[in-house]
């Protein structure tokens, strides 16, 4: 470790040190790709992710820092308001567009979490574009109180503009049991905060019918795939074992429940 490092990260599933202005990460099979995939981005006028900038010599991967505040769950306060969905829709949109002409390159490897599960059903026939998928508070950037940049593009694959926004709305809106959510989430009206997510993005009335039945098989699916992670490795085996099992199926019980009053809330 160089002298001036500073840890950002260290969780067992990466280690992640600020160098000056870079972020230092160890490199992956699918490093090269996603490092293709941000060039693009930077190049259509996306300038709200990190800017890849190769790697050093101890053959990390290095990237720009991005500065602002990262929200740690669970989300507080200022996280929390209707106001912050508006950028983040306008945001998630703005990377949609500027992705949607990038061609992957033919060895293209996509990175994803560990394990072979049974039982996971596609949430589209034919992916439209590579975007981000892992909008959790922890890869969402604050500036001034709303969300500002995205960074860990690491989960970034093959989607569409539905599930990859479906995505959002789940750590966002948030589709979880009250349970679960922070605590200025218990009472919220999730249905409206879907809707807010939608319009500033622009959803199509065609895009908002399929919200629901995309946000009801990834709650379905997210039980064998995080089962079959927990059983491949320690990490998310220490997760399962958390409770993350149970706050799963509470969600998808939870959304099975409001699914009618999203769905109308979104017409």
């Amino acid at each position: 470790m160089m002298d001036d490092e500073q840890v950002l990260a260290s969780d067992g599933v990466t280690y992640v040190v600020q160098v000056g202005a870079t972020v230092r990460r160890p490199a992956r099979p699918f490093t090269a790709t996603i490092q293709t995939y941000l060039h693009h981005l930077h190049a259509r006028g996306f300038h709200e992710a990190p800017t890849p900038l190769g790697y050093d010599e101890q053959g990390r991967e290095v990237l720009s820092f991005v500065a602002g505040d990262v929200p740690q769950e669970p989300l507080p306060d200022y996280a929390c308001t209707d106001e912050v969905l508006v950028p983040l829709g306008r945001l998630i949109r703005r990377l949609h567009d500027a992705a949607a002409d990038f061609t992957p390159p033919i060895d293209a490897v996509w990175g994803g979490i560990p394990g072979t599960p049974a039982g996971v059903v596609p949430l589209f026939e034919k992916p439209e574009l590579i975007a981000h998928q892992d909008y959790c508070p922890g890869n969402v950037v604050f500036r001034d109180g709303l969300p500002a940049a995205f960074i860990d593009f690491d989960l970034s694959r093959p989607t569409t503009r539905v599930a990859d926004l479906v995505n959002a709305m789940y750590w966002w809106s948030p589709l979880m049991h009250p349970t679960d959510r922070p605590p200025a989430l218990r009472d919220a009206d999730v249905p409206a905060r879907v809707r807010i997510l939608a319009d500033a993005y622009g959803m199509t009335p065609e895009q908002r019918a399929l919200v629901v039945p995309t946000a009801l098989q990834r709650a379905a699916n997210a039980i064998p795939a995080m089962r079959a992670a927990a059983k491949a490795d320690a990490v998310f085996r220490s997760w399962w074992d958390g409770g993350l099992e149970g706050r799963l199926l509470r969600a998808q019980k939870w959304l099975a429940e409001s699914a009618g009053r999203i769905d109308e809330e979104l017409r």
